[in-house]
């Protein structure tokens, strides 16, 4: 157990990034596989990685409740925007998301509660490995149930003929809400988990670069299946 504990302490850094991407890809996946190219998921995850960082810093709230505020925050965010930039499509939408992710940022640095320019240190460092790979095996789990169900249908009609399926009586507007919320929910998710792991936070964290990122990973990983 020793030899274990050692690598476990060693590689720590390394192990809970790649929970985190791994919940960052499946955001990406929530939002393509209703064909939806958004990228807000760097936006989503700074809004969560702030909302846990300040309750836990200024209010001193428990592990749990700071990782709960880091799901909701970003949901009620992308409920804000979702009308009218869920009637883009194509690239519009991945720019119209993009651009998101670049206003939070600017609120970031000029916010004071938001610690401006410097971010946020002396983040409780509560993550662990175990908690980060417990929500990937669920979430990737709920994905499978998901994917075999009614709705998992209609999001795979949805996909590939969005017409035909409004025709069919699916309402893809409704599938889009709920597919954007659940991705900024994970998103917001591994922000919150991001941010107990490193213990800081910065306003240029979450930006262009970490959209692009987090899009490689799920290309990368396939987009066929979670």
């Amino acid at each position: 157990m020793d030899a274990i504990d050692e690598f476990l302490w060693t590689y720590q850094t390394l192990i809970h990034a790649v929970g985190i991407n791994g919940l960052l890809a499946l955001a990406v996946y929530a939002v393509m596989a209703v064909g939806q190219l958004a990228l807000g998921q760097a936006a989503f995850m700074g809004v969560g990685a702030y909302a846990g960082a300040i309750v836990s810093l200024r209010f001193g709230a428990p592990f749990p409740i700071a990782l709960l505020c880091s799901v909701i925050a970003p949901i009620l965010v992308a409920a804000a925007v979702a009308t009218p930039t869920l009637r883009l499509t194509g690239v519009y939408l991945a720019i119209s998301t993009i651009r998101l992710g670049e206003i939070l940022r600017v609120l970031y640095i000029n916010l004071e509660f938001t610690g401006g320019a410097l971010g946020l240190n002396g983040i409780p460092s509560k993550t662990e490995s175990w908690m980060i790979f417990s929500f990937l095996i669920l979430a990737c789990a709920g994905f499978a149930l998901v994917g075999r169900s009614r709705f998992g249908r209609a999001m795979e009609a949805i996909r590939s003929d969005e017409t035909a399926a409004a025709a069919m009586g699916v309402a893809p507007a409704q599938y889009k809400m709920s597919t954007l919320l659940l991705s900024a929910g994970l998103s917001g998710l591994a922000g919150g988990l991001s941010a107990h792991s490193a213990s800081f936070i910065g306003p240029n964290e979450y930006g262009f670069e970490t959209a692009v990122t987090i899009l490689s990973y799920a290309l990368l990983g396939g987009l066929g299946s979670p």
